[in-house]
């Protein structure tokens, strides 16, 4: 097979596996368990974040302060982005603050943004993902398959914390899994334009990573752990903070696995 091709049946397929990997763990639990898990999306967002897309930003870049002002910029678009959303739909509109609901439950309006939010953060992660895979497959097969194998392996716990954000917006599991599924094709699309144009769009790798990351510190901070200071005992602080650390330990572990296993 030709590079073209083997990068992308490795994009198609392993997007399908880490979806579909994340999606079969998240069925296992009914929906109070679903909604603890909230805790877990957050440190796996804040994990993805600071511990895979920045890092990796900052090297493609080679310029920290320009990308950190991208994700800054990042935050503020997310910001407005979801500000115009509330103004198309006013029938959504309020603070998180004003509606009575606990971790279980989801306003129809600023959670489903959240969640279409950090599939778009998502999108532009299998995008770059994408162009990885296709620009190792064109220097040698070995290296093409390692990187694949490394990039699947941090996908899962990623795709498992955006799953449950998807759920806790309100969707089905039905459409959460159709939304992941359509997100991960970003990846092939990645591998597509890096075969046709990879040295073009090779300066805005940069970009999409920084966009990226800040998506997931956007959804994860504005989105999610307002949610999480309603539960106020003791007990529940307990949980929320484990479980946010096991979110952030699942995308690390994910990476030194990889490391020590020689992928990267």
């Amino acid at each position: 097979m030709t590079p073209f091709a083997l990068s992308m049946l490795t994009c198609m397929v392993g997007g399908l596996l880490s979806v579909l990997a994340a999606a079969s763990v998240a069925a296992r639990f009914g929906p109070r368990q679903l909604a603890r898990l909230v805790s877990y999306a957050v440190g796996a967002l804040l994990g993805a974040a600071f511990l895979e897309i920045l890092p990796h930003a900052l090297e493609a870049s080679g310029d920290p302060r320009r990308t950190s002002a991208l994700v800054l910029a990042g935050v503020l678009l997310f910001f407005l982005l979801e500000k115009l959303a509330t103004l198309w739909h006013p029938g959504h509109h309020g603070s998180h603050e004003a509606v009575p609901h606990g971790e279980t439950g989801h306003d129809d309006g600023g959670h489903r943004r959240s969640g279409m939010l950090v599939m778009l953060g998502d999108s532009f992660h299998n995008f770059v993902d994408g162009l990885v895979i296709a620009a190792a497959f064109a220097e040698s097969m070995p290296l093409g398959l390692i990187t694949a194998a490394a990039i699947i392996a941090h996908e899962i716990p990623q795709e498992l914390g955006d799953f449950v954000v998807l759920l806790h917006a309100g969707f089905s599991r039905r459409r959460a899994l159709a939304f992941n599924l359509l997100s991960s094709l970003a990846m092939a699309a990645g591998a597509l334009l890096a075969h046709v144009a990879l040295p073009m769009v090779h300066g805005a790798v940069p970009v999409l990573l920084a966009l990226a990351c800040a998506s997931m510190l956007y959804v994860a901070g504005a989105g999610l752990m307002p949610g999480l200071h309603r539960r106020t005992r003791l007990a529940a602080t307990l949980e929320q903070s484990v479980l946010i650390a096991a979110g952030a330990l699942s995308i690390g572990g994910a990476h030194f696995l990889v490391e020590y296993a020689g992928f990267s």
